[in-house]
């Protein structure tokens, strides 16, 4: 069995469910800025080993970012943005999309190996906002922490926030590797020692990942235009 797992963003879900109650905007964003070795040599910038770049590298976090943040539903169209930039082998080094849902939900994300060291995410929903600053790498292994702003407005001389956001921490005894290789082993254990089937769960989240990501790519080869995701 393969598992196809990611193990950011567990600690959320629910919290954001109950602030937000109805999401609508959603921006991600995930850089950092390569060396000139990296630049030059890594993997992620030749087309015959990682031929998607900074899309397919920080992309792939930002787009699964905002498919958790949707509760996982496939936007219909992705619309990239103009102006990415590549090397001169014609690997992606930054670019960035809008990603659109029929029912309104609006999505942008950005990703580049140029930009310094940025891991943003921020979830607006009609009672809050979810704010994310660490949202792959923890800026310690030991926590994770977020803001929240609910109700929010401002004074009656319009000088200030009423509400201001408030800071959460949640701690854990696992950093978030182990606790992928702990799931892992979970799983796999219960289909060897208990007869059960392989999760599904991951790689649907997997499959919808790369859906998005390849809609991305193919508004960028096609001019940017609109292009449809089918599940």
């Amino acid at each position: 069995m393969i598992l196809f797992r990611q193990s950011f963003l567990q600690n959320y879900f629910l919290l954001m469910r109950k602030l937000c109650k109805f999401c609508w905007q959603i921006s991600s964003i995930f850089t950092y800025a390569g060396n000139p070795e990296f630049l030059q040599n890594d993997i992620r910038v030749k087309p015959d080993l990682d031929a998607l770049g900074a899309l397919g590298d920080a992309g792939w976090y930002c787009i699964r970012s905002v498919l958790w943040a949707a509760d996982y539903q496939l936007p219909n169209r992705a619309i990239a943005v103009r102006n990415p930039i590549f090397n001169t082998a014609g690997v992606i080094l930054a670019c960035g999309s809008s990603l659109i849902w029929d029912d309104g939900k609006v999505a942008t994300f950005h990703c580049s190996f140029m930009t310094h060291l940025t891991m943003e995410l921020t979830v607006m929903g009609t009672k809050g906002t979810l704010h994310l600053s660490d949202f792959v790498i923890p800026f310690e292994e030991s926590s994770a922490e977020f803001s929240i702003c609910s109700d929010g407005g401002f004074n009656d001389l319009v000088t200030g926030w009423k509400s201001l956001p408030s800071k959460h921490v949640i701690n854990t005894e696992l950093p978030q590797e182990a606790r992928m290789v702990a799931e892992f082993s979970r799983l796999v254990g219960g289909i060897k020692g208990s007869g059960s089937k392989p999760e599904k769960k991951w790689p649907e989240i997997t499959r919808k990942t790369q859906l998005v990501l390849d809609a991305v790519k193919a508004s960028i080869e096609k001019g940017f235009e609109p292009v449809e995701i089918v599940g």
